[in-house]
């Protein structure tokens, strides 16, 4: 059968991406096949199409790490799911499709009250969320925890996750009009991110130990930010938005430039202020489905509401959307929706 796919030939524009139809062929013996719903929106997706993502193939691809849909077909050694199931789903490229196949280990069933957007939009944030926080984070009750992009999808889940922990969460932003969000999520404290970072963190933190941080910016927010740990405190770093292109392509002496002033952390330092940096890309957990698997159930344990859906876009839209989505102006989840 025919589906709609949106292939790029070669990573290094997002301007590149075509909307095309194409085969796909019959599910294997493992595999099922998915009338998607919903695909949500990843800044890995900007960084593969504009080829600053090291884990992107070579050549074509389709990008899209994060869905939700319909089963619409089933190989004969499926187990767990039946057509017309509601699931929602991860891949390691390839999402941003009316259909996809995918073996069974990746899917899991979408929660009866949750939308197409919601279930989306979870699965790919939530388990960066929640492995930054507890396997590479290790957070213990009453910590106090600071979350970088607190508005967008990765921090208003990590917040919840924290708050599971009765952590004091402090919220770290952009611009004043996501402090609405910042609120209704119920961060103890949030400010804009400035050149008076440090001494805001400093009034936020109210005395408190900082003990850990979820960092995605780069730059000098990450050494201001491991500079204000407190001795036994821990930043996880999982991106590096400050290299996002603000147009359609790099612009590789900006990126160079940044390169070079990049933080540089001495271990030697670390050991004698007893801080730990520790960084991870998700997308390598794809090829431990065992592992990534026992953190979804933890995930799901916490029974967490379902992502906040800052906007959606039409399938048609993906351009916009991935234009909108990289402007820095959403909160929560942005996502293609298929009628």
């Amino acid at each position: 059968m025919l589906r709609k796919v949106y292939r790029i030939s070669k990573a290094g524009s997002i301007e590149n991406l075509h909307l095309i139809e194409e085969n796909i062929n019959e599910p294997e013996e493992t595999e099922l096949r998915i009338e998607i719903k919903a695909i949500g929106l990843n800044f890995a997706d900007i960084f593969a199409l504009t080829g600053l993502y090291s884990a992107t193939p070579k050549g074509s691809f389709i990008p899209g790490l994060e869905y939700s849909g319909i089963v619409s077909k089933r190989g004969s050694k499926v187990k767990n799911f039946s057509i017309g199931d509601r699931v929602m789903g991860v891949t390691r490229f390839g999402a941003y499709t009316t259909h996809i196949n995918i073996q069974e280990k990746y899917i899991r069933s979408l929660p009866k009250t949750w939308s197409f957007s919601e279930g989306a939009g979870f699965l790919a944030q939530g388990l960066t969320a929640f492995y930054a926080l507890i396997p590479l984070g290790y957070l213990k009750k009453n910590q106090t925890v600071l979350i970088h992009s607190a508005a967008g999808g990765v921090g208003i889940l990590a917040n919840r996750i924290a708050k599971t922990f009765d952590a004091y969460t402090i919220g770290v932003v952009g611009d004043e009009t996501k402090f609405a969000t910042l609120k209704k999520e119920k961060y103890d404290s949030y400010f804009i991110r400035d050149k008076n970072f440090k001494a805001k963190l400093k009034d936020s933190l109210k005395g408190k130990e900082l003990n850990l941080v979820l960092e995605c910016i780069g730059g000098n927010i990450l050494q201001d930010s491991f500079d204000s740990l407190s001795p036994t405190g821990r930043l996880v770093t999982y991106g590096s938005a400050n290299f996002t292109p603000k147009g359609d392509s790099p612009n590789f002496f900006k990126l160079a430039y940044n390169f070079l002033r990049r933080p540089k952390i001495d271990p030697l330092s670390m050991i004698s202020s007893n801080k730990s940096l520790l960084a991870f890309n998700l997308i390598w957990l794809w090829d431990r489905i065992e592992e990534m698997n026992s953190y979804f159930d933890e995930l799901m344990n916490l029974s967490l509401d379902p992502q906040l859906i800052g906007k959606t876009f039409p399938f048609e839209n993906a351009i916009e959307a991935l234009h909108y989505f990289k402007s820095g102006k959403s909160v929560g989840k942005v996502v293609l929706e298929i009628t």
